[in-house]
């Protein structure tokens, strides 16, 4: 009943949260805000919005097998937010953007942009209903199970809550919504790591300095530099991984947009770039203090990463504990869902329909996003297979490809292309990715990581570049 009242006390205020932005709403405030966001409050919300439900479970495992090397992408991170802020943040603003994929059709044409704008949407919807899942899962278990409630409605109730408080205000509301899972994601972050302490018995200048003497806390790699973990991959991956995952996608960038001015959305940018390496420290704090407090207790660490903090969940006596470990999972996947579903209309109503000022056609298409959400989660959960998630994540990282590939040959080669062949290149593209990482594992046994990424977007440009015909005037 614990975790029942919380949930239920949570959607309740969000609700509220809902209702009181989506005032005298329209399609300006749905899609753009009214450009009148305060960019601290969006800075803070950033945050939460970019941790979904899987890293909340996952990063504290990742100690396990890779110690804290994940930090080294997160310090990548820094740079990339900077080259959004910087580079491509001046260029939305200039040219008054509702939808960032226009750019596209604006320096490449039509075809580009529909294929910009297509690539997104498959990638956005595959995997936001894998991180929504997790966050089903876990409601599924704590609260609706106990009382006979179907996953299959508890899906649909979830999505349907989210439809609620979204569906008037649409990015004004996640504004202030995203604040309040923030707050509830890391209220819930700090109670688990003070309760893991306490059972270690440790202060927290203790804590601090067992995690610093565990082996477990390397952060860098420079001497193998074959390995995945190493520096100079991680921090380069790291940044390209923001300018694409960030700076390309439609989902990250609308409430980016909302801020009044270019400086504000820069503050923005910058601000909860740097908080990401501070946030990432205490997941990955935590995962260690659990893992000394399995040895400690006798207990085997679990061989997948993923199953350290669920297992110490589910063998804790606290029930407040419980309480926040599912909300801190459902805030932080109502927080990315949220703002999927919100950007996933957004793209679809401007890039494929063109008719941004068309209210019903919003309506229509937010609440055709959400029956879709709720297909693609049934759908994993019949197969119930997490070689499917992992594939559903494969096909995400390499949709991304194209989109970095897109804007890179649009912002820094001046030629013109054939416009009516670029989709042909981007579906090419991460095709020749996927047999290139099994060719040189099969042959070399080497395994590619972040790098992918970088290699799709050049063979995307370089198809770009054979397609390409005389010189454009057009002043980024």
């Amino acid at each position: 009943m614990i975790v029942v009242v919380t949930i239920l006390v949570y959607f309740a205020a969000l609700m509220l949260l809902g209702r009181w932005s989506a005032r005298r709403a329209t399609n300006d405030t749905f899609f753009r805000g009214e450009r009148r966001s305060p960019w601290r409050l969006v800075a803070f919300g950033m945050v939460g919005a970019s941790i979904s439900g899987v890293t909340f479970v996952s990063v504290p495992g990742m100690v396990l097998s890779s110690g804290m090397t994940y930090l080294q992408l997160c310090l990548g991170f820094i740079l990339g937010y900077l080259a959004v802020a910087f580079v491509l943040l001046p260029l939305y603003y200039r040219l008054n953007l509702t939808s960032i994929y226009a750019y596209l059709g604006q320096r490449l044409g039509r075809r580009s942009y529909l294929s910009g704008a297509s690539f997104f949407l498959l990638s956005k919807m595959m995997g936001t209903a894998v991180k929504f899942y997790v966050a089903c899962l876990v409601v599924q278990q704590f609260a609706a199970a106990p009382h006979g409630i179907p996953f299959a409605l508890t899906v649909v109730l979830m999505v349907l809550l989210i439809w609620l408080y979204t569906h008037r205000g649409g990015v004004r509301t996640l504004v202030f919504t995203d604040t309040l899972q923030t707050l509830c994601l890391f209220t819930a972050l700090l109670f688990i790591i003070w309760l893991v302490m306490r059972q270690l018995h440790f202060s927290p200048a203790d804590a601090v300095s067992a995690i610093m003497a565990d082996e477990r806390s390397r952060v860098f790699v420079f001497s193998d530099w074959a390995s995945p973990q190493c520096f100079w991959k991680q921090l380069l991956s790291g940044a390209f991984i923001v300018v694409v995952m960030t700076g390309l996608d439609q989902d990250m960038m609308q409430k980016n947009l909302t801020c009044r001015t270019l400086r504000e959305a820069q503050k923005n940018m910058c601000s909860y770039g740097v908080a990401f390496v501070p946030a990432n420290l205490l997941f990955l704090a935590l995962g260690i203090l659990l893992a000394q407090l399995f040895q400690g207790q006798g207990i085997a660490l679990p061989t997948q990463g993923d199953e350290l903090l669920p297992q110490f969940i589910a063998h804790s006596s606290h029930p407040l504990l419980v309480a926040l470990f599912t909300l801190g999972i459902v805030a932080a996947s109502f927080s990315s869902a949220d703002s999927a579903l919100t950007a996933l209309t957004t793209s679809y109503c401007v890039d494929i329909r063109c008719r941004p000022s068309d209210e019903r056609l919003r309506r229509r298409v937010h609440l055709l996003m959400c029956v879709l959400l709720v297909v693609c989660i049934l759908i994993i959960r019949m197969v119930n297979s997490t070689s499917l998630i992992d594939a559903i994540y494969t096909i995400v990282s390499y949709t991304y490809g194209p989109l970095l590939g897109l804007f890179a040959f649009g912002l820094f080669c001046r030629r013109g292309v054939r416009d009516r062949w670029v989709p042909l290149v981007c579906v090419a593209s991460p095709l020749l990715c996927f047999l290139l990482d099994a060719g040189c594992r099969h042959l070399l046994g080497y395994r590619f990581g972040y790098e992918l990424l970088l290699i799709n977007g050049l063979l995307t440009a370089t198809g770009l570049l054979a397609l390409s015909v005389g010189k454009v005037r057009f002043r980024i």
